[in-house]
C-alpha cells in the first residue's frame, strides 16, 4: 500500500466530522418539524440524514482502505432556529463549509498529484453541490409569507 500524505488523512477525518455533524443536524430537524406537525418536511429531512450518512460511510470505507482508524475528531452542535426556514438557512451554511472543505481537499489531492484521493474528493464534492442547490431550491420555494407562518418554539 502507497503511503497517503497526511495532510489527506487529515482532510478524510475533517470530512468525517463535517458529515456526522450533518446526520445529527437533520436527524435532529425531522424529529423537530414532525413535533411542529409538518410530516413532509420530517420526511425530507430524514431522507438528507440518509444522504449523509451514506457519504459517512463511504469516508469509513476510504479511511480503512488506506489502513487508517476512522475517527471523527468534533461534531458540530445542532444549530438551533424557530422555523423551517431558519433550519434551512442553517443548513445551507452547514453544508457550504462541506463543499469549501472537498473542493480544498481536490485542490491539495491536485497540488500533490493524488489522483485516487482527488477522485474521491472531487465525487463528494459534486454530490454536496447538487444537495446545497436542492436545498436553496427548497428555501426559495417556501416563501416570506408561508416561512413567516411557520414560527414555532424550538428547543
Amino acid at each position: 500500500m502507497d503511503a497517503v500524505h497526511p495532510r489527506v488523512l487529515g482532510y478524510l477525518g475533517r470530512a468525517l466530522s463535517l458529515e456526522l455533524s450533518a446526520v445529527q443536524q437533520y436527524m435532529t430537524q425531522a424529529s423537530l418539524v414532525e413535533l411542529w406537525g409538518d410530516a413532509a418536511a420530517a420526511e425530507r429531512f430524514r431522507r438528507e440524514t440518509v444522504e449523509e450518512m451514506q457519504h459517512a460511510e463511504r469516508l469509513v470505507q476510504r479511511m480503512l482502505q488506506l489502513g487508517v482508524a476512522p475517527a471523527a475528531s468534533q461534531l458540530r452542535p445542532v444549530g438551533h432556529a424557530p422555523d423551517l426556514e431558519g433550519l434551512l438557512r442553517l443548513d445551507g451554511v452547514l453544508e457550504q463549509d462541506l463543499i469549501q472543505h472537498y473542493a480544498e481537499s481536490v485542490r491539495f489531492c491536485l497540488l500533490i498529484g493524488d489522483g485516487n484521493n482527488e477522485s474521491f474528493f472531487r465525487a463528494l464534492l459534486q454530490e454536496e453541490q447538487h444537495h446545497g442547490e436542492e436545498l436553496g431550491a427548497w428555501l426559495a420555494s417556501l416563501g416570506t409569507a408561508q416561512a413567516r407562518s411557520l414560527q414555532r418554539a424550538t428547543f
